[in-house]
């Protein structure tokens, strides 16, 4: 689940001396919403890292919304959506339900749901796996496909609207290490430490 709550800041004051009474001169940056002087959640005096924390805060919080309201749009929740994008990024290869389970953190219970519900929309197929008689695969229908091509376009235009060509790898690689950070330091992964 998208954690949606606003940056909290800490409110203990700055450590630094009183400032002096006369007025201070102004500055043309923008306000930044980690005043300075002022800690960010992590405990950390950075002004950079608290708008960074926010925008990211923020732009989780978007994504929450478009997601909801995307697959509202056609009658999925958000996880048949993330269960959807999870089989389009398997390219064509299937899962196993177990796979998918852990990938969403679901229940073997709530997965075979989850299956049910979207093979009758039409939306998947299981399909025996070659590699193990035991067990099948889940592939996308075309009209899966279908509902990753049309959601995914919505945040292809967005990345499109405020990045340049130029800008694209550079943040796709950033946005990479972030996502592998976060596993490491959530415990999402063997051997993982903070």
């Amino acid at each position: 689940m998208t954690d949606t709550r606003p940056l909290e800041v800490d409110a203990v004051a700055p450590t630094t001396p009183a400032a002096p009474t006369s007025p201070a001169p102004t500055s043309p940056v923008t306000a930044s919403p980690v005043p300075v002087g002022r800690r960010t959640t992590d405990g950390v005096e950075d002004t950079d890292l608290g708008r960074l924390l926010t925008a990211f805060r923020l732009m989780q919080m978007q994504h929450a919304r478009v997601l909801h309201h995307e697959s509202v749009a056609r009658g999925l929740n958000a996880t048949d959506s993330r269960f959807v994008f999870f089989l389009a990024a398997a390219d064509g290869e299937g899962v196993t339900p177990k796979q998918s389970g852990e990938y969403l953190e679901l229940s073997t219970g709530a997965m075979t749901s989850l299956i049910d519900r979207l093979e009758k929309r039409g939306h998947l197929e299981r399909r025996p796996n070659p590699d193990d008689r035991r067990s099948i695969l889940i592939h996308l229908t075309a009209s899966g496909a279908a509902v990753a091509q049309q959601i995914g376009a919505r945040y292809a235009a967005a990345f499109r609207e405020v990045t340049t060509a130029e800008e694209r790898q550079p943040l796709a690689d950033a946005l990479a290490r972030l996502g592998n950070a976060l596993e490491r330091r959530s415990g999402l992964h063997a051997g993982a430490s903070a």
